[in-house]
């Protein structure tokens, strides 16, 4: 076994100072990350009493200071506000004198790609987009999800490696996303966390009006099975009875929908109808089958076939 001791990250060459702009959920634990591979925190801008929180506990004894100080400061600067500030942030920089020539200026917006950097581009900046397909909490724990966490990156293919090479220190994967197909992968990102989080909210206050004591503990199981069904077999995991073509249970489904939770009547009927288009497309759901399920879909109505549904493969799948 190897014995001798090994190297301090802060010992590595090329360590930088780091800067962030916006410390919302993202900032500060890129920061910690970048930190824990020998990289130095040097400041952060932070404006709300939660941001200066999160920023006191990620990066603690980091100096907050206005954003174009952290510019100033730093040699890799972190902005990490919402998408819709971030072209305006960038030409105000620009416009003020606060970028440096040779200085590395990443942004973490899923939407926007190395194009949204142009300003500080001309002003000397070396603009990288490093977007981390992860949901953050603000707290410590996402420093550990960032392990294996894919980012997208973006950047000019003179920076290719040096952006890699970054999110490799963070514990990250690189997926290399073309500046024109940014938006369709922010879509396609946000369509699967962003809407799973609704869907199992949802679920989760329907079980408590069903008399569910512990909704959370039912769901786990079942929806951590559905999850690692569809990565690995996709439209083949579908299940339940829109799948099967169970048109009467669908009604019915509708009917207590309107009853006692009409807010989610319409988000019902929209993912069936995907869920239907999918397994028809695939050979699931029978044709004939298909067209009664289709007509409950399109007004919400009950079917022909009865309000407990006796079609389909019995399995008893939800």
């Amino acid at each position: 076994m190897n014995t001798s001791p090994q190297p301090d990250p802060r010992d590595r060459p090329a360590r930088l100072s780091v800067g962030v702009v916006g410390a919302g959920r993202v900032g500060p634990a890129l920061a910690a990350s970048l930190r824990l591979a020998g990289h130095r925190p040097v400041a952060v801008s932070a404006v709300s009493a939660a941001s200066r929180g999160r920023a006191g506990q990620l990066l603690p004894d980091v100096p907050v200071v206005a954003p174009a100080e952290v510019l100033e400061r730093a040699e890799l600067v972190l902005l990490t506000v919402p998408d819709d500030a971030l072209p305006g942030l960038v030409a105000g920089l620009a416009e003020t004198g606060a970028v440096r020539p040779g200085q590395l200026l990443v942004h973490t917006s899923g939407r926007y790609g190395a194009k949204v950097l142009d300003p500080a581009l001309r002003a000397g900046a070396l603009p990288l987009a490093l977007h981390p397909a992860m949901t953050f909490t603000g707290t410590p724990v996402d420093v550990q999800r960032l392990a294996g966490c894919s980012f997208g990156v973006t950047a000019p293919e003179e920076l290719r490696l040096a952006a890699e090479a970054l999110v490799i220190e963070m514990g990250g994967e690189p997926e290399w996303i073309a500046e024109e197909s940014r938006p369709l992968y922010h879509a396609a990102l946000a369509l699967g966390a962003n809407h799973l989080v609704t869907l199992v909210a949802q679920s989760l206050e329907l079980l408590r009006t069903a008399g569910v004591g512990a909704p959370d503990r039912m769901l786990g199981p079942l929806l951590g099975a559905a999850l690692d069904n569809a990565l690995r077999s996709g439209d083949a995991a579908l299940t339940g009875p829109v799948a099967r073509g169970d048109a009467g249970t669908v009604s019915a489904h509708v009917t207590e929908l309107r009853r006692h939770a009409p807010q989610t009547v319409a988000g019902y009927l929209a993912m069936a109808r995907a869920t239907a288009d999918r397994a028809l497309a695939h050979g699931l759901l029978k044709p004939e089958l298909a067209e009664d399920l289709l007509e409950v879909l399109a007004d919400g109505t009950t079917g022909t076939t009865g309000e407990t549904g006796t079609t389909g493969d019995g399995e008893g799948n939800p």
